[in-house]
């Protein structure tokens, strides 16, 4: 049985799934506005898991960098040393110290017996074997770190 054509139902007419037009208003409106915004949550799901992934990379980098970059700078001087000692004719035990010296500014775990040191004449090879932990309060990650500088001479 139809409704009667004077009633608020039949007035409305269909404009497509979701749209009416009620004779009241002039333009369309989307009933289902407030039950897709209640569905709509998952939306935010992925910038929060992506901002975590983001602040979790920045930890690590500010844990990490700092030891890589000690690394680096205390190769580059154990070159500089090895350059020195082949210019000036320093001893083993000469070089030998002077590397600990610079472990020791570089705050690297460096023990005498890690380093390794050769050299005749004007050659000098040093070789330093040494581990650093990183933590990173869930997880302890530990770096192997070889350094080994070499300066042949040329003649």
């Amino acid at each position: 049985m139809k409704p009667p054509a004077n009633s608020t139902s039949a007035k409305k007419e269909a404009f497509g799934p979701g749209l009416v037009r009620n004779p009241s208003q002039t333009c369309l409106r989307p009933e289902s506005l407030a039950t897709r915004n209640r569905e709509r949550g998952g939306a935010y799901v992925k910038p929060i898991l992506w901002t975590a992934i983001l602040v979790l990379l920045v930890y690590v980098a500010i844990k990490v960098v700092p030891v890589l970059v000690a690394e680096y700078e205390f190769q580059d001087s154990m070159q500089d040393i090895a350059r020195n000692a082949s210019a000036t004719g320093g001893t083993v035990d000469k070089i030998r110290a002077a590397v600990l010296k610079e472990a020791e500014k570089d705050e690297l775990p460096v023990q005498s017996d890690d380093v390794k040191v050769t050299g005749s004449n004007h050659n000098v090879r040093i070789n330093v074997d040494y581990t650093v932990t990183v933590d990173l309060n869930v997880y302890q990650w530990t770096f192997n770190f070889h350094p080994a500088v070499s300066n042949d001479s040329l003649l």
